[in-house]
């Protein structure tokens, strides 16, 4: 499985929980990170940093990839639009939950959200 990470660096011991959940092994992590630049249009820079991920049209249809989104919620959303245009269908993503009392601060992988799965439930309560 690829991982394409458009957040913060992943840690070994998210490596670990991400195995675990998937029951998959993580062939290769790409990083992909978002910094932005406010003054410039979200759009095409959306495009620019899903392209520098390096994947033929091919393989973005193909490959089991797992995503870990952008924290800004606007970037995330640009990127989901951008991948689902890329791959015909809206990727897994990470959901990453702060360890309590860990100090300094860490994060774990809560779960992985199958988001095609959440739109085609979502679509059977449309016709409702």
């Amino acid at each position: 499985m690829l991982i394409v990470n458009f957040g913060h660096p992943i840690t070994d011991e998210q490596l670990e929980q991400i195995v675990r959940l998937t029951g998959r092994a993580v062939a290769e992590v790409r990083d992909a990170p978002c910094r932005f630049d406010h003054a410039q249009p979200f759009d095409e820079q959306t495009q620019a940093v899903v392209e520098s991920v390096g994947l033929t049209s091919e393989e973005w249809q193909t490959l089991p990839i797992l995503v870990n989104l952008p924290a800004l919620s606007v970037i995330a959303a640009l990127v989901l639009a951008e991948l689902h245009g890329r791959m015909g269908y809206f990727p897994a993503v990470l959901r990453l939950r702060p360890v309590e009392g860990a100090v300094p601060p860490r994060f774990e992988v809560a779960e992985i959200l199958n988001l095609q799965q959440v739109r085609d439930r979502a679509r059977q309560r449309r016709s409702s």
